[in-house]
C-alpha cells in the first residue's frame, strides 16, 4: 500500500506533485559532491589551519555544492599512497611534499636541492613565479592539477649527537623521505641515508634504527621527534615544499566556474598557511626548548657555509634529472629576486 503525503488540511497531495518533490529532494542531495582532502600533519598545525580555510572558502563559494572533508595526520594513508589514489579520483585534493612526488615528475626535485633558497621571502616569490608554476605544471601528465606550492618550511637537522661540521655525520644513519636526491644529500656528508615513512620515524629514532633526521620545526614539534633526539641544529639546509594538487580526473569533471573556485581557494589558503607558519615558528621553537629534552644548536654562518659547500655536488649530480635548462632558469631567477 502506498502512503501519500498529506496537506495541512489532511487531504492527500496529488501523486504527481509528491513525485516531483521527491525527485527535487533527491537531486538536491545528489548535487552535493564530497571532496576528500588529505594531509600528513596533526590538527593543531598551520597546514591543518590552511586546510580548514580551504574548506571554508570552497563550501561558501560553491553554496555548499562541494562538501570538503579533511583527513589529517595520514588518516587515508601516507602521501605516496594518497597520490596514487588521487590518480583515479578516490582522493580529490592534498598538499604533498615535492620529494614524494619526484617519481611522478622528476623536475620537482628542484625544490629539494640543498641550500637552494636563501630566505622564506625569496622562496615564496620564486615558487609563485613563472618558473615555479612551470615546475608545478609538470605534474599534469601524471594525473594531477597543481594549484600552488604550500609548505612545511625550512628543514633542520636533529641527531643524538651535536653536528657542527659535515664530518660529524660521517658513518651516521639518517632517516630521509623516499627520494634519491635526499639520499644523495646525506651520502655526500658520509652518512647512510635510510628511507623511512613519516609515520614510522618516531619509533625508528626511539629504537635506534637511525640516529638523525631532517624536518621543518613544525614537524619536529608536532610529531614529537624532539623527545627522542638529543640535539637540533638550526641549519635551514633545505626547504620542504608541498605541492597543493587536485586529482586531474576529478578536477576535469568539474565545470569551469567550480575549477576556478577550487584553484583560487587553494591559493588563498596557501598564502594563509605561509602567514601562520611565520607567526607560529618562534612559539614552536620555544615549545621544543621548554621541553628540555633537546639542545638547540644555532649554527654560525661559517658552519652553514661548510655544509653548503659539502652538499653542492648534489646540484650537478641531479642536473640532468631535473633538467639543465630549468636549473639555469632557477639560478637566474633566484639571483634576480635576491638582488631586489
Amino acid at each position: 500500500m502506498v502512503h501519500r503525503p498529506l496537506r495541512r488540511d489532511g487531504s492527500a497531495v496529488p501523486a504527481g506533485l509528491a513525485l516531483a518533490a521527491a525527485l527535487l529532494a533527491s537531486t538536491s542531495l545528489q548535487a552535493q559532491e564530497v571532496l576528500k582532502f588529505h594531509h600528513d600533519l596533526p590538527e593543531d598545525s598551520a597546514q591543518h589551519m590552511a586546510a580548514e580555510r580551504f574548506e571554508e572558502l570552497v563550501e561558501e563559494r560553491t553554496d555548499g555544492a562541494i562538501d570538503v572533508q579533511i583527513f589529517a595526520n595520514n588518516a587515508l594513508g601516507d602521501d605516496v599512497e594518497v597520490a596514487q589514489q588521487m590518480q583515479f579520483g578516490a582522493v580529490q585534493a592534498a598538499p604533498i611534499p615535492t620529494a614524494k612526488l619526484s617519481n611522478f615528475a622528476p623536475s620537482l626535485q628542484l625544490i629539494d636541492l640543498p641550500f637552494l633558497f636563501p630566505s622564506p621571502e625569496v622562496t615564496y616569490e620564486f615558487l609563485d613565479s613563472d618558473v615555479g608554476m612551470d615546475v608545478l605544471a609538470d605534474l599534469e601528465e601524471s594525473g594531477f592539477v597543481g594549484a600552488m606550492f604550500w609548505e612545511s618550511g625550512f628543514k633542520q637537522l636533529t641527531c643524538n649527537h651535536e653536528v657542527t661540521a659535515p664530518t660529524d655525520l660521517d658513518g651516521r644513519k639518517a632517516r630521509v623521505m623516499e627520494s634519491p636526491l635526499l639520499i644523495a644529500q646525506f651520502e655526500e656528508l658520509g652518512a647512510t641515508a635510510i628511507p623511512i615513512a613519516f609515520s614510522e620515524t618516531y619509533s625508528a629514532l626511539q629504537q635506534g634504527v637511525v640516529e638523525c633526521q631532517e624536518n621543518p620545526i613544525v614537524s619536529i614539534l608536532k610529531m614529537k621527534f624532539y623527545e627522542v633526539q638529543d640535539y637540533m641544529m638550526l641549519s635551514n639546509h633545505g626547504y620542504l615544499g608541498t605541492a597543493m594538487i587536485f586529482s586531474k580526473v576529478w578536477f576535469d569533471a568539474q565545470d569551469e566556474e567550480t575549477q576556478a573556485i577550487l584553484l583560487e581557494a587553494a591559493r588563498e589558503a596557501g598564502a594563509y598557511q605561509r602567514e601562520k607558519s611565520a607567526e607560529l615558528q618562534g612559539a614552536y621553537l620555544q615549545e621544543i626548548a621548554d621541553a628540555g629534552t633537546t639542545t638547540i644548536v644555532e649554527l654560525t654562518p661559517e658552519q652553514i657555509a661548510g655544509f653548503s659547500e659539502a652538499m653542492k655536488p648534489v646540484h650537478a649530480q641531479f642536473a640532468d634529472k631535473i633538467g639543465p635548462e630549468l636549473l639555469e632558469r632557477t639560478y637566474t631567477k633566484l639571483d634576480e629576486l635576491s638582488a631586489q
